[in-house]
C-alpha cells in the first residue's frame, strides 16, 4: 500500500494506526529482536522517509503500541476492580484479575516483551514519556486496590502491581509453545509441567494478595 503524505489530524490517525497494527503483526510473530524499524515501514506499506514524520526508532513505534494496549486494559481493570466490595473475597479477585487479563490478548503478547524494549536504545525522553505515563496508569489502579483491600496502602499496592506483572509476563511466555514443546507436555511423565496461563496466574494472584495482606 502507498500512503500519499497526512494533511490532516484524521489521516495522520489512520496512518498511526497502520504502523501501530503493523509493528503489532510483527513483533507478535517474530519477538522483539528480529524486527526492525525497516521491516515495520514495508509491513505497513511506508517508505523509510515517511515512517520518520510519525516515530524516531522501533523503540518509540513499541512504547506507543504498548502504551494504547496498556491504556486498554487499565480501563476494563479498573471497571472490574469498581465493581468490588472492601475486602473482596481473594479467589474471586484473583479470577476477575485474571479475566481483566484474558480480555486483552494483544496487551499480553507484547507484555513479555516491555522490559528487552526498554533497554534497547531507547532514549531518555522516550523512557521519561513512557514512565510518566505508566506510573499514572498503574497510580489508578492502585488507588482501587487499596480502597479493596485496606491493608494494601501505597507501597504494598504497588508491590502486588510489580509481582504480578512479573507472573503474568513469566506464564504468558510460558504459555506460547513450540510443536516440540507441545508434544513434550502431551507425555504422561510431563503433564504435570503443562502450563495453564489461567490457572496458573490465578493462584499466584491469590499467594500474592495473602502474603502481603499478612506482611
Amino acid at each position: 500500500m502507498n500512503w500519499q503524505r497526512a494533511t490532516t489530524d484524521e489521516k495522520k490517525s489512520e496512518r498511526k494506526e497502520a504502523i501501530y497494527k503493523a509493528a503489532y503483526t510483527l513483533f507478535k510473530r517474530n519477538g522483539y529482536d528480529k524486527v526492525s524499524f525497516n521491516g515495520i515501514a514495508a509491513e505497513a506499506g511506508f517508505t523509510k522517509s515517511n515512517m520518520y514524520r510519525y516515530f524516531s526508532s522501533k523503540e518509540d513505534i513499541f512504547l506507543n503500541v504498548f502504551t494504547v494496549l496498556f491504556e486498554k486494559w487499565v480501563e476494563d481493570c479498573n471497571q472490574r476492580l469498581q465493581a468490588m466490595q472492601v475486602d473482596e473475597d481473594i479467589q474471586h479477585f484473583a479470577q476477575s484479575w485474571v479475566a481483566s487479563q484474558v480480555a486483552h490478548p494483544e496487551f499480553l503478547d507484547l507484555t513479555p516483551l516491555l522490559f528487552i524494549a526498554l533497554e534497547k536504545n531507547s532514549s531518555f525522553e522516550q523512557l521519561l514519556k513512557f514512565k510518566t505515563t505508566a506510573k499514572s496508569l498503574l497510580y489508578s489502579i492502585a488507588v482501587e486496590i487499596s480502597r479493596v483491600y485496606p491493608k494494601l496502602q501505597d507501597e504494598k499496592a504497588f508491590k502486588f502491581l510489580t509481582l504480578s506483572y512479573a507472573a503474568t509476563a513469566n506464564y504468558w511466555a510460558a504459555n506460547s509453545q513450540s510443536d516440540a514443546l507441545k508434544k513434550i507436555y502431551e507425555m504422561q511423565e510431563f503433564q504435570i509441567l503443562t502450563p495453564d496461563f489461567e490457572k496458573d496466574l490465578t493462584c499466584s494472584i491469590e499467594i500474592i494478595i495473602k502474603g502481603l495482606k499478612a506482611r
